[in-house]
């Protein structure tokens, strides 16, 4: 059995509902990727998905559509897509098997 790319918990599948449910009509889903820079050299991206690219992995888990950028998928898998909610700030989380190194502020990674 291959390890998928990337799994939802049930607070990430609820956001990312919420949002496509506000986008514009367009909008195919969420494409998630990884870009270079951040303190720790790599940080994650998410954009609404306006059209499939042939090369996207599609992950469909819980009602929710993910299109994985191919140049991200061997940074990302087997990671966990996660929402959290706080006091003053709501953020995705990525809970990657991956990282070898994660900068102090949370916003970028290396691995």
């Amino acid at each position: 059995m291959t390890k998928q790319i990337i799994s939802l918990s049930e607070n990430a599948a609820k956001r990312i509902k919420e949002i496509m449910s506000a986008a514009e009509k367009n909008s195919v889903g969420v494409r998630v990727g990884v870009k270079s820079g951040g303190c720790a050299g790599m940080s994650y991206v998410m954009e609404y998905a306006k059209e499939v690219n042939p090369n996207d992995e599609l992950i469909e888990e819980k009602g929710v559509k993910l299109y994985i950028d191919p140049a991200a998928t061997m940074y990302l898998l087997g990671t966990e897509m996660d929402y959290k909610k706080e006091e003053f700030s709501s953020t995705f989380v990525f809970n990657n098997p991956n990282e070898t190194e994660r900068c102090g502020c949370g916003e970028s990674f290396k691995v």
